[in-house]
């Protein structure tokens, strides 16, 4: 996937001005997509001249005028061609669990406590997560169409950070003192 693809996806739920975009990515699709303020802009620009969004003009009170991007329709038929390819599993890269798998080799009390400080930030976002559920899909069996896709794509995000938590929970907990075996000491 591209970044041209989730802006295409974003600009389809809602056209947008560049930085309302760009603040979008930050509170919603940059949770699972991430792209800088700066990239955001530039592949607009780029799909404006390659005909894929459209832009006008949009004055504002007391503020400079914005430029707001819709999708065009050469840029609905980009979508629907990209999302009728098939999936592809995302690669795995992890730096994570390279740390954890050589945390032998260095010193494991450091990378516990970068552990722990991951956990931190995984309950974060899932609280995060859990709060954005509440206030956007109160009912989810209600749900349908577009906002049916946004709330499992949410659901997915909470599943994830749950999966985060309970993995590196259990790593930390079997290497405390109370859970390590002789073979587990330190030489």
């Amino acid at each position: 996937m591209a970044l041209e693809h989730a802006l295409l996806v974003a600009l389809r739920e809602r056209p947008a001005a560049g930085l309302d975009l760009a603040r979008r990515f930050d509170a919603s699709i940059g949770y699972f997509w991430t792209a800088t303020h700066q990239q955001v802009y530039r592949v607009l620009g780029r799909m404006e001249r390659d005909g894929w969004v459209t832009s006008r003009v949009v004055p504002q009170e007391g503020r400079p005028e914005k430029k707001e991007y819709a999708v065009t329709t050469l840029g609905e038929t980009v979508l629907a061609d990209w999302l009728a390819q098939p999936l592809q599993r995302d690669p795995v890269r992890s730096a994570v669990a390279v740390t954890l798998r050589g945390a032998s080799y260095g010193d494991r009390d450091t990378v516990l406590a970068h552990v722990e400080e991951l956990i931190a930030d995984h309950r974060t976002r899932h609280a995060a997560y859990t709060a954005m559920a509440a206030r956007d899909y109160p009912d989810p069996t209600a749900l349908s169409g577009q906002a049916l896709d946004q709330y499992l794509v949410l659901r997915g995000g909470l599943l994830m950070e749950e999966t985060w938590i309970a993995w590196l929970t259990e790593y930390a907990a079997a290497h405390r003192p109370a859970h390590r075996t002789a073979a587990q000491e330190p030489r």
